[in-house]
């Protein structure tokens, strides 16, 4: 399988993404620099978490309008397979390519911990073989609280388009166990084709023995199981 990394100007995430899926999962990958045209016929596209063009004006806004956007944006639309994890989620809702916004914590705090999520939807690529009732993934953001008007979070709740929201160790969802704000405590959401993610928490942070937690890489193994179908 060949997955793109995107890397931006201000991208900090990209090797450790890198690292999980050749090293560990020895995936062929490219790396996109923000200003390619040439998606290189990669499978799966990674747009990964950071500070890109320094999150100037606000974070994804200007990453939205790089060249590769645009590529990337047509991949999406033809049924290619696009995930945003922490910024890149930022830059997909910024591209309108996942509904809603990240708007600022509600603590107006970065907050870099490990938090529990419920995984919600299981038809999805990204999330098919997760099968704990909760899993450990850390988070590191300053604008990381999802927002989206109640028309918006009704259709994401009728198309089960949330896969993840922020819970307690043992998977109760109350807003002692939000860490920034999340309407409906959602961490992570797919467009309506089930083929665009967007995550706050950084599973490549967890997919490694070295780091005591691997509930990140169940993610990547996940995308890989669908592919070998």
């Amino acid at each position: 399988m060949k997955f793109g990394v995107v890397i931006f100007p201000g991208s900090n995430c990209d090797q450790d993404i890198i690292y999980i899926l050749e090293k560990k999962l020895k995936q062929e990958v490219v790396k996109l620099w923000h200003k390619d045209t040439n998606l290189q016929k990669v499978d799966f596209i990674i747009l990964p978490g950071g500070f890109s063009y320094g999150d100037y004006l606000r974070s994804g806004a200007l990453a939205r309008y790089s060249p590769i956007m645009k590529e990337i944006i047509k991949f999406a639309n033809s049924g290619g397979y696009v995930m945003g994890i922490c910024n890149g989620f930022q830059i997909l809702t910024e591209s309108n390519l996942l509904p809603g916004a990240l708007l600022n914590n509600i603590s107006h705090k970065f907050i870099c911990k490990n938090v529990f999520l419920k995984p919600i939807s299981q038809n999805t690529i990204i999330t098919k073989k997760y099968t704990k009732n909760t899993i450990k993934i850390p988070i590191a953001h300053a604008e990381g609280r999802y927002y989206a008007d109640e028309r918006i979070l009704s259709s994401l709740n009728k198309n089960d388009q949330i896969l993840f929201k922020y819970s307690d160790k043992d998977g109760v969802v109350e807003a002692n166990s939000n860490p920034n704000g999340s309407k409906l405590n959602i961490a992570g959401i797919c467009n309506k084709n089930r083929n665009v993610f967007g995550l706050m928490p950084h599973p490549e942070r967890a997919a490694d023995n070295e780091l005591k937690n691997q509930d990140g890489i169940v993610l990547f193994e996940s995308i890989l199981q669908e592919f070998s179908i």
